[in-house]
């Protein structure tokens, strides 16, 4: 079991967060709680890299989307990147591939 570890950096698009760990039930919640110390412009980009996820389940998946819909209530747009195979499976099946911008990685995904 790997602890959920959050970093954030700024690029020219807005913020981004580097998701190391899992994201479960046990903690799915400091994501979106991140997200509201966070100020997003309206314009801006919020990037969620997700290269070092290890894990998601449905607690991780509904932070995924609590994100997307602070995102949105800021004007703002959100993509992630660097999708795990598992994780973009399960966004597949339900859908949320439709709903959310996908990158191969960080750099892609900031680009304006």
């Amino acid at each position: 079991m790997s602890p959920l570890k959050i970093t954030t950096r700024d690029a020219m698009t807005g913020p981004v967060l580097e998701i190391l760990g899992e994201l479960d039930y046990t903690n799915a919640t400091e994501l979106p709680d991140l997200l509201t110390t966070i100020l997003l412009q309206p314009g801006q980009r919020l990037v969620l890299d997700l290269a070092g996820l290890e894990f998601c389940d449905s607690s991780g998946i509904s932070a995924l989307i609590a994100a997307r819909n602070l995102a949105h209530a800021a004007q703002a747009d959100i993509a992630l990147a660097a999708v795990p195979a598992h994780t973009l499976r399960v966004l597949r099946i339900v859908g949320l591939d439709q709903i959310f911008s996908l990158h191969p990685d960080s750099d892609a995904a900031t680009q304006p």
